[in-house]
């Protein structure tokens, strides 16, 4: 029996909770149950009793509030212990068309993908302004590229995607303001297959919190891409960060060594000391990727050994679950 379920991360959602809830589907096709879990991020409103009489199956319930990529994490967790074979991820604010969940998912039943990205149509969406579709297009280059997936379509931001099982348990996310750009370039590092398929998109019911301010989404997402890329990447990251210095410092080299068997007069020593400690800063770059990939890989060690233990906790609580579903 194949599971789907649907994860909502919601932090004082009780006036789009249920118009979001409402459009979901219950029926897939090659899906043979669908569920709904909402991960509840420290809401002081009516969010948790919007879900309940809606029908959610899963409540994940936090204190106090503690971010997007977070409660994302949880869901992921929750949902793996709930027996999911395939987890959706959506926002609370019905800013994605659920009649597309069934494509969205497909790729993961026919084998083709392990993760799949809803790709909006970023130039048609009307709420969004000029700058902002130019900014997103560019960071989705930005982090295709990142995560070496060559030419394939990709709309990095957005947060309506699909998981295997597999891949759910495959995934950790280290930075709180958002998952979305952390689990492209990590899913791209570790081998795992991703896909992207059109989807339509709603009205805007509310502002994005995300997105308080161009200025302030330029720079959490430039600081996220760049960490993620130093985590992941960081032979390829450093080697080029020192290869700028390094060239133009050897270039420096071979005009003060043309000069110099010339048998020009004037002397040029600042070139040389400029062109020295270029070429050692590049080459201090390229010896620090070099221990940070060695650090890297030590990580992949401990990521292996944490994946395991995921395995055995997940796979025997979810297996419990579904042997007392049986004998009920």
């Amino acid at each position: 029996m194949t599971k789907l379920i649907v994860q909502i991360p919601c932090y004082n959602e009780e006036e789009s909770l249920g118009i979001t809830l409402s459009a979901l589907p219950r029926e897939i096709p090659g899906i043979d149950c669908v569920e709904w879990l909402i991960i509840n991020d420290g809401s002081t409103d009516r969010t948790v009793e919007v879900a309940k009489a809606r029908g959610v199956e899963h409540i994940v319930n936090f204190p106090a509030n503690q971010g997007l990529a977070k409660a994302f994490m949880a869901g992921l967790e929750a949902s793996l212990k709930a027996g999911a074979d395939i987890i959706v991820n959506t926002d609370a604010d019905n800013q994605y068309c659920a009649d597309d969940i069934p494509k969205l998912v497909q790729p993961i039943l026919t084998g083709q993908a392990e993760m799949v990205i809803g790709a909006r149509p970023i130039w048609q969406t009307e709420h969004f302004s000029p700058l902002k579709k130019v900014l997103q297009n560019f960071g989705s280059r930005v982090v295709r590229a990142a995560a070496m997936q060559g030419d394939a379509p990709l709309d990095a931001p957005s947060g309506f995607r699909a998981f295997s099982r597999e891949a759910a348990l495959r995934l950790n996310v280290f930075n709180r303001y958002t998952y979305t750009l952390e689990t492209i370039i990590q899913a791209g590092s570790k081998g795992m297959a991703i896909a992207s398929v059109p989807i339509r998109t709603n009205a805007d019911l509310r502002p994005s919190r995300l997105v308080r301010s161009i200025a302030s989404y330029v720079w959490r997402s430039g600081t996220t891409i760049l960490r993620i890329f130093m985590l992941y990447q960081p032979l390829r990251f450093f080697f080029m960060l020192g290869s700028l210095p390094l060239g133009v410092g050897t270039l420096l080299g071979i005009r003060w060594l043309i000069f110099f068997f010339a048998g020009s007069d004037r002397t040029r020593i600042p070139s040389l000391i400029l062109a020295a400690i270029l070429i050692s800063i590049g080459f201090q770059l390229w010896v620090l990727g070099l221990v940070a990939d060695l650090l890297a890989a030590n990580r992949k060690l401990l990521e292996d050994t944490q994946l395991r233990l995921r395995r055995l906790e997940i796979e025997g609580t979810s297996g419990r679950d579904r042997d007392s579903s049986n004998r009920s």
